[in-house]
Order: C-alpha cells, then structure tokens, then sequence
C-alpha cells in the first residue's frame, strides 16, 4: 500500500481469468474451446482477435457474434440478408469473392485460392464476382511499338488475356448455388484498354466444363461480359439437362439470333422459371425461336427481352406461343421497336391468357389504335397485374384506363390473398 496507494486486493485478477487470458493469448497454438463452460466460452470467444488464421477458426468457431466481428472490421457495409442471415457465410462468401477479384493469372499463386476451399467450402452458397484481371504484360515495349490500338487489342484479346479457371473452385463447393460473373476491370481509371474486358474462348470453355459439373447450381449470372453467339452455344450445350437450373441471365452481352436459338433449345431441356436476355441483339428469327420454345414449355414464368430488336415478326412470334402457354407470369418487351401488329395480337392474349400476371411495351410503337385493341383485350381479363405502357404512344386516355383495370386486378388478388385460410401445421 505504502508502494502504490491505489493498489486493492480486488484488483488482483482471479486464477479462473488469468487462464482465461492464457487460453486467448494462445489460441492459434492450442486453439481450446468445446471442453470450456459455456460462460467461458463467451468470454473467450469475445476477446479472441479477427486476425487469427482461417485454418485454425473455420471449422471451430460456429458463433455469429465472433463473425460479425470480423466482417465488420473488413467492410464498412455489411447487410446479412442476402447472406441466409449468417456472418459466418457472409464472411467466407465475401472473403472469397475478394481474393477472386484480386487474381492475376502467372502472378499470383494459386494455392491462394485452392488452399482456401477445405476451409470454406462448407458455407458458400453464392459467389459474386464482378471483376477478372488479366496477366500482366509481359513486354509493354513491343505492344507500343504496335502500329494501330486495334491490332493491339486484337493481338492481346486471344492470345494473353485468359482469366482465372473457375473450374477448380466451383466444382469443389457442394452447397454453391448462385453464381454471378462479369468479366472486366472495375476502375482501371487511365490504364483502360478493351482487352481488360474480354471474356476468350477458353475462359467460356473453362467455365462451361465447370458449370456442367456443379449440380446444385440454381442461379447463373453472366453479364456484361461481351458474350457472342458462339460462346452461348458452348454455354448451353454444357447446359443442357441440368438437373438444377432454375435461372439464367446473360443480359448485357452480345447474343444475336443463333445464341437465341440456343438458348430457345435450352428451354426444353432444362427446369429454367428466370430467363433474362435484356439489352442484347436479338431481332425477329431468334425471338421466333424462342418463342416456338415458349409454345411447348411448361416451367418458364419469367422472360425478359427488353433492348433487343424482335420487332413486329419476334413480338407476333411471341404473342402466339402465349395464346397457348399456361405458365409465363412474366413478359418484358420494352424496347423492342414493336408496333401495332404486335399490339393486335397481344390483345387476344390478354382475351384468352389466364396466367400472365405482368406485361412491359415501354418504349415501343404501338400507336394510337394498338393501345384501343389492347383496352378491348383486357375487358374481361382478371389475371394481370402490372402493365408498363410508358412512352408506348398508346394515348393518356387509353393509359388510364388500361391503368384502371390493372389496379382493379391488383386489389382483388390482394383481397383474395388475404382471404385465404391459413396453411395448416401438419
């Protein structure tokens, strides 16, 4: 007391702590928790540090409050609901998607990647990846000697600008069911070139093998990635068949008629409900083909088409496979050039279909008279319950209208909604 006046024997910490502190201090080398009480335990895993090894914590450490802690000294935004409501998984799925997105193909080692699947494999289900870099350039000298920018971006496009092999990783993750891809550079800033965003024969053939192989895949994203016609064939003919498979979105990419026919093809062949095609290249002879697919198919409920080219021919295609589909709920052709041809025949749609429950002619043609045919259609429709006729020159009149309807079908399926008895627990 004498040598410190604020010194108290209830300072003194008890031996129950100290060891508690030992085991903390300790724990990448003698990782002890399941032989530890239940409220020590909590106390250990409290002060156990983030940056302990994933070796050591992965198949250990199952508490959420632990994970939280880890995912919210990495990221400043952290929302758990597109990750089932787990840290753990949003962790190990964000973790990895960073490490995915930082690869430099002949730079980077690869047992950065493969090291990490015995640890996380366990709790990924959906991977997002937004960005491939390229390898480096070798001889950055030889490519400025280059006498056109074109010829260097051809020269680089195929030849040395090949991305990271999924195949490895995804094919080892037996609970991945999402997968969302884009092949680019996100903010290259002035190094920009357009080989950092082409997507090579071989990375299609690479990720073509690997999706066939894993079965449980429900989900499957591919956009903006400059995929083509040729890609898309290789795409779906590993594809076809797939057990699992319930959507597809290749938007923003480069399909043309023969990828629509393929992926019309792939309609029959696979249990697809979620089809998104938007902001391709699409004109009248694919959207026939997917249509002619639409008339036999029995598991689509969603299409979408908007920023093509179907034109009158692909929306009239369209309109007929509808007369007799009973399952698409689901339709977007905005954008599309349709005109008053396409609007005459979808008001027979609208007479006869039962199970459309949203349509989309934004920005479309379809004229004074194709906006008076379609209100005749609707008369005696019950079933929809969105119509988006935006700047589709079909008059105010006639929108409000149209307008009115789509409203009366809406609160009435609300009503009947909450109307219906509730399920019973077996």
């Amino acid at each position: 007391v004498i040598e410190d006046p604020e010194w108290s024997l209830a300072t003194v910490p008890h031996l129950t702590e100290l060891c508690l502190q030992n085991i903390v201090h300790n724990f990448e080398q003698n990782p002890i928790l399941d032989s530890l009480l239940p409220e020590h335990q909590r106390k250990v895993l409290d002060r156990l540090s983030t940056g302990l090894p994933l070796a050591v914590t992965a198949n250990l450490i199952s508490d959420e409050d632990y994970w939280k802690r880890c995912c919210a000294e990495r990221w400043q935004v952290c929302d758990i609901s597109n990750y089932g409501d787990s840290w753990k998984r949003m962790f190990f799925e964000r973790h990895l998607e960073n490490i995915l997105k930082c690869f430099i193909p002949n730079t980077t080692d690869p047992n950065q990647v493969l090291d990490l699947i015995p640890i996380c494999k366990d709790y990924v289900r959906k991977l997002e990846v937004d960005q491939f870099l390229p390898p480096l350039k070798v001889d950055q000298k030889e490519e400025r000697d280059d006498l056109s920018d074109t010829g260097s971006d051809f020269q680089l496009s195929e030849v040395s600008v090949h991305h990271y092999d999924l195949g490895a990783l995804i094919t080892a993750l037996p609970h991945l069911e999402e997968l969302h891809l884009t092949y680019g550079v996100k903010d290259c800033g002035m190094n920009f070139e357009w080989n950092l965003f082409n997507f090579t024969y071989q990375d299609c053939w690479n990720l073509a093998v690997a999706l066939k192989k894993c079965h449980n895949l429900k989900v499957f994203k591919l956009t903006r990635s400059k995929v083509d016609d040729e890609k898309t064939r290789l795409l779906v003919r590993n594809l076809l068949d797939h057990p699992c498979l319930v959507e597809l979105n290749l938007s923003h990419n480069l399909i043309r008629d023969k990828g629509a026919r393929a992926v019309g093809k792939l309609i029959n062949h696979s249990k697809l409900e979620i089809l998104d095609l938007c902001n391709n290249q699409i004109h009248h002879l694919g959207a026939q083909a997917l249509a002619q697919a639409l008339a036999e198919n029995s598991t689509l409920t969603s299409l979408n088409l908007r920023l093509n080219c179907v034109e009158d021919k692909g929306g009239e295609a369209i309109g007929c496979a509808l007369l007799t589909n009973t399952t698409l709920k689901s339709i977007h052709l905005g954008s599309n050039n349709l005109s008053e041809p396409t609007a005459t025949l979808f008001s027979q749609v609208l007479a006869q279909n039962a199970t459309l429950t949203s349509i989309n002619f934004s920005c479309n043609h379809l004229g004074l008279d194709g906006g008076k045919q379609l209100l005749d259609g609707l008369a005696d429709n019950k079933a929809l319950t969105e119509f988006d006729l935006r700047l589709a020159e079909v008059g105010q009149q006639t929108e409000y209208h149209i307008h009115q309807i789509v409203w009366a079908n809406r609160e009435a399926a609300r009503l009947g909604s909450l109307q219906q008895p509730p399920a019973t627990l077996l």
